[in-house]
């Protein structure tokens, strides 16, 4: 009973702000306020505003539980959408309640809002807070809708028509991202158009003219790449710190389809040691394309057919801790007609087997590792969340901000990249055909341990070699997502039945499971979680593939790529069956044309350029948590992120090619671009 203070927060955004009438009404332990509505000044719900109220209560709420927000249509003005950030709620005790919400309210009805302690759900949970939570996840369940993408893939968001403006507003882009999205991506067309090479379908005559196409996009690591490109020692460096770093394992014996023996790698070992001691030694390592094998399915461009190759690489950690390739097959039937390549053969033998060795890791990294591995399983997390978790949850508003823009950024992808006529359609050799082919085989291949990156580098023997700098890195930053990850948990959940016993944690796990992964109980991915060690390893591996593993499969893309030859993305002529037969000639010709060399610079350049309204890995601007504990704790990860940081950019100032794919303050927290 008395004079409660309001404080109202409208979001930043440009078309943030409403002109509709805004009412409120406060439920409590001891019932709900009348529904007040709030006095309207010009001002009051600007973009960036927080607008200051008093409202009479005629008898004792006692605890606030939540607020009830709805709007209505004010005179004649249109109606509109609004951006509310937050609501803070003052009692006549001066009792302070915190109501965070950043979220469009886009709908003519009422939206209940939590008080912003996380919450988990038990026998003495208030029935107000309940049934909030209910109808919540119902109104959620409505709008977020699974349907199949592809069999054995991860099922996706149901929208109308599969485009982005049929998202709920909050998972549309910012009018500031979405602007500068379209205008990187038409620039870029635009440029190369004016130039004449994405309407010249003509074979590259020279090596050298590629720079006529990758010089219009530069960075000081796409320079250095290109001149670069044909070392031994920076193909193999790629497999530790390019931009697919998780293929390579340790080789303790050679594959039986792969006939190396001791003769053909000794020039390449030299005199003091042999291919057995190497092996032994734990020197030798391998890169094997075998999800690519049997892919049937390839792309014709430019009216030509596109061809692939399954390929196997052996490596060598060489006495001066380089990685260096020593054999190539790029069948996998070994026969006269299947050579194994060595750095012994002639230029261009070796250049062109090497190429096609890119070729087949381009096909992996793009669809398994990139796409399938981050965007995919992201949305899965997403959509799971919206559908099983309450806002009010502890978890929800832990993930939440690690979500953001995923849906909208993976129905673009679908529709202009791996969908019909998209980019994979007009440049890649697995085109949209063979796209659903390789994720399937890729998704037989994810395991819960491949998705951890501790165990990811364990279960292939790479916990030694030097020069790692994604391991090193990537485990610095797991180690400090898991520890901030601890902390949360722990505050929330004091033992461990508390996890087993919560209904919506277990059903988005469960959700997860089902719709994500398929339910394969082979992939060692949980079903359900019985302990805080399990949630606490669940959510580490969650925000790590949200943010660093998405940045560091992601954010090189152009650096790598744009010197064609280092990443073609189609292949015009076969695998090579025979050596010495290999000219100059044939390797230009069996290279990408002048039009699909454009467009894959293209794709690469928008897919990989920053864009405006990020945030990077543990920057909260909406306080979703409200206790001070939580707010310590997020300032002692922001503060372990950014002494990571400053160790990352120091080695980068003494290396030719930095690697800062996990500099945190180079890591988005979501999957957004």
């Amino acid at each position: 009973m008395g004079i409660y203070s309001l404080k109202v927060a409208t979001g930043n955004a440009l078309t943030a702000g409403t002109c509709n009438t805004i009412f409120i009404v406060l439920v409590g332990v001891n019932g709900e306020s009348d529904k007040h509505k709030l006095p309207r000044h010009w001002s009051h719900f600007l973009p960036g505003s927080v607008a200051e109220f008093d409202i009479n209560v005629n008898k004792d709420l006692g605890e606030i539980l939540l607020i009830r927000l709805s709007m209505e249509r004010y005179l004649c003005f249109p109606l509109d959408e609004w951006l509310c950030q937050y609501v803070l709620v003052t009692s006549p005790n001066g009792e302070i309640y915190r109501f965070p919400f950043y979220q469009w309210i886009s709908k003519f009805m009422a939206v209940e809002i939590p008080e912003g302690k996380g919450v988990i759900i038990t026998g003495n949970t208030h029935s107000a807070l309940k049934h909030q939570r209910q109808i919540e996840l119902e109104k959620n369940r409505e709008t977020y809708k699974w349907k199949v993408y592809a069999e054995g893939v991860p099922n996706c968001v149901d929208i109308a028509n599969d485009e982005i403006e049929n998202l709920p507003p909050n998972d549309q882009f910012s009018m500031l991202k979405g602007s500068k999205f379209i205008y990187t991506t038409w620039s870029s067309g635009f440029e190369f158009a004016l130039k004449g090479f994405t309407s010249n379908s003509d074979s590259w005559h020279k090596l050298e003219d590629i720079k006529l196409a990758s010089s219009l996009r530069r960075t000081h690591n796409s320079d250095i790449v290109s001149e670069i490109w044909k070392e031994d020692c920076f193909f193999g460096s790629q497999y530790l710190n390019g931009i697919n770093p998780t293929l390579i394992r340790k080789c303790f014996k050679i594959p039986e389809n792969f006939p190396v023996d001791e003769h053909m790698v000794a020039s390449s070992l030299g005199t003091s040691t042999n291919l057995n001691k190497e092996l032994q030694d734990g020197n030798i390592y391998l890169a094997d394309y075998e999800i690519l094998d049997k892919m049937t399915s390839t792309n014709i461009i430019n009216g030509k057919p596109q061809y692939i190759a399954a390929p196997l690489c052996l490596l060598w950690k060489n006495p001066l801790d380089q990685l260096v390739p020593i054999a190539i097959q790029l069948s996998r039937t070994p026969g006269d007609d299947a050579p194994v390549f060595l750095p012994t053969d002639s230029e261009n033998d070796w250049l062109l087997a090497k190429i096609w060795v890119r070729n087949a890791d381009y096909q992996v990294h793009e669809l398994d590792a990139h796409f399938l591995r981050t965007h995919l399983l992201a949305e899965v997390f997403t959509i799971a969340t919206f559908r099983q978790l309450p806002m009010g949850h502890p978890v929800y508003k832990l993930i939440i901000p690690h979500f953001r823009y995923t849906l909208g950024i993976n129905v673009l992808a679908r529709k202009h990249l791996v969908g019909p006529e998209g980019y994979f359609d007009q440049a890649v050799v697995v085109g949209n055909g063979g796209i659903p082919i390789l994720l399937k085989n890729a998704m037989e291949r994810v395991t819960y341990s491949s998705l951890c990156i501790p165990d990811n580098i364990k279960s292939r023997n790479m916990e030694s070699i030097p020069n790692y700098l994604y391991r090193d890195d990537g485990m610095k930053i797991w180690s400090a997502v898991e520890s901030f990850v601890c902390n949360i948990v722990n505050h929330y959940y004091t033992r461990d039945e508390m996890v087993s016993e919560d209904p919506e944690l277990q059903a988005w796990v469960a959700e997860i499971f089902r719709e994500g992964f398929l339910q394969n109980k082979s992939s060692g991915v949980p079903s359900c979680l019985e302990s805080k060690a399990s949630l606490i390893k669940y959510l580490t591996m969650m925000i790590f593939t949200c943010s660093a593993q998405h940045s560091a499969v992601n954010n090189g893309q152009f650096d790598y790529y744009s010197w064609m030859p280092n990443g073609p993305t189609s292949m015009n002529s076969p695998p090579p069956k025979a050596k010495c037969v290999t000219t100059m000639d044939a390797i230009l010709k069996a290279l990408p044309d002048v039009n699909t060399t454009a467009r894959g610079i293209i794709a690469v350049w928008v897919i990989s350029k920053e864009t405006l309204d990020r945030r990077c890995l543990g920057n909260y601007p909406d306080v979703r948590f409200t206790e001070n504990t939580i707010q310590k704790f997020i300032k002692e990860f922001q503060d372990r992120l950014a002494e990571i940081s400053t160790v990352i950019r120091k080695r980068n100032r003494a290396m030719r090619l930095p690697y800062d794919f996990l500099d945190p303050s180079m890591i988005e927290n979501s999957v957004s671009i």
